[in-house]
């Protein structure tokens, strides 16, 4: 006779390797039947009750992962290590944005090459930019702590604010390819709403890091986070566009033209009141170290 009892446990509470890779499998599979077979495709469908199956075992596996999380913060000497060194969480995050940055600007320049386009040029300057600034600090935040030369900070951060104006002639480009659809992007829904998804993350982090960071008192740190900050703006601007020629085919073209040409006037504005804040600021921090000395 056959023991249910064992075997709901075995379904609804299945080796943890198994139960991490419900979810992967679901997700590949909703994207492969989405895009390939459409909505009400049995191999759709199949990946749907998938994904329902992985959120129940998510669900009853949450107080062992809360207990799981709890232990490697407590424990894990490597991630005790990453929290209390401020100085290393900084490093980390500014080499890894460098590098990114880097390759995709190349990638962009190598398109423009190929296609003559101003866009791709546009975003090669723009990544560029940003990882000549994240350079910049992190040349410095390797070989001193936070505070320990001011002068040389602030420099570097009114530096950086230069590059942010700069910036601005960039995206100003953007903001003409979209009002005037000289580029057009279509993606589809999913790709669209993982954009926003990962956008509104990137926003609400860069928010919370501008005012985290202020505590530590280093122009550099603060630097780091406030080009965060202006690369988000950016990337709202490039979730708007995608979001109306994704999911805005009944909006007329002079809509479309109001909304893109307002929002690309205040992501400018914003970034230019972010770079000329971090001159001022700098510029009269520097004349006070003066003064003092």
């Amino acid at each position: 006779m056959m023991d249910w009892k064992k075997l709901g446990k075995a379904l609804l509470l299945p080796h943890p390797l198994v139960a991490a890779l419900v979810l992967p499998l679901a997700l590949c599979l909703m994207l492969y039947g989405l895009l390939t077979h459409g909505e009400a495709a049995p191999v759709t469908i199949a990946a749907y009750a998938l994904s329902f199956y992985g959120l129940v075992l998510v669900c009853l596996r949450i107080p062992d992962i809360i207990r799981w999380v709890q232990r490697f913060r407590r424990e894990n000497r490597y991630y005790l290590l990453y929290k209390n060194d401020v100085q290393l969480r900084i490093n980390i995050s500014l080499y890894s944005a460098v590098g990114f940055n880097a390759v995709y600007a190349v990638f962009q320049f190598c398109l423009g090459v190929w296609h003559q386009s101003a866009w791709f040029y546009a975003m090669a300057g723009y990544y560029l930019l940003l990882a000549l600034m994240r350079l910049t600090l992190v040349r410095h935040t390797r070989q001193y702590a936070a505070g320990e030369d001011s002068a040389m900070e602030w420099r570097k951060y009114r530096f950086c604010g230069w590059l942010l104006l700069v910036m601005n002639l960039a995206l100003a480009i953007f903001t003409l390819y979209f009002v005037f659809r000289i580029r057009v992007f279509l993606h589809h829904e999913i790709t669209t709403i993982a954009m926003a998804a990962y956008t509104f993350t990137a926003l609400t982090m860069a928010i919370i890091n501008v005012i985290r960071y202020q505590k530590y008192g280093s122009p550099a740190y603060s630097a780091a986070k406030d080009i965060s900050l202006a690369s988000a703006t950016v990337s709202m601007l490039t979730l708007e566009n995608a979001l109306l020629t994704t999911f805005g085919e009944h909006e007329s073209e002079l809509f479309r033209q109001i909304m893109l040409g307002a929002s690309g006037a205040a992501v400018i504005l914003i970034v230019q009141g972010i770079a000329l804040y971090m001159i001022i600021n700098a510029n009269r921090k520097i004349r006070i170290n003066k003064s003092q000395t």
